[in-house]
């Protein structure tokens, strides 16, 4: 098995099909999107390849070490909204294959009119411990 992180983003992938931000979604279609996206997770627990998920809020703030003894920096360079993350799953899968399968069907969460999104998604892999060499 290998874990895969999907990541979804507020903005800079390719533009999905049904392309409505979700500030303009109604209360229903929120309700859809988290309701698609639970039961996927559940589906995935029962298969045992889920590991968790979680969804981000928009602010953040990028902090860097600034010497001893002196405060973290903790004002810029901020990132540019096409580069926030808006949320990830982490799977447990046996093949790249696989986690390519999911994210697939992950980006059809429905969107604006109930409608699947065809988000594009990142499916970015693990590493994996190196093996030790003992003489």
């Amino acid at each position: 098995m290998a874990k895969y992180l999907l990541l979804k983003h507020y903005r800079g992938a390719p533009a999905s099909v049904n392309d409505v931000p979700m500030d303009r979604w109604s209360p229903e279609e929120i309700s859809a999107h988290v309701q698609y996206m639970n039961d996927f997770a559940a589906r995935l627990e029962e298969t045992g390849e889920f590991v968790d998920s979680r969804a981000l809020a928009p602010e953040g703030a990028w902090v860097r070490y600034d010497g001893e003894g002196r405060p973290p920096v903790t004002d810029g360079p901020f990132a540019e909204t096409k580069d926030l993350i808006a949320g990830w799953m982490i799977i447990d899968v046996g093949s790249h294959e696989r986690a390519v399968e999911l994210a697939g069907e992950l980006s059809a969460a429905p969107g604006a009119g109930g409608k699947p999104i065809h988000e594009w998604l990142e499916v970015r892999p693990f590493y994996t411990e190196q093996p030790t060499i003992t003489e």
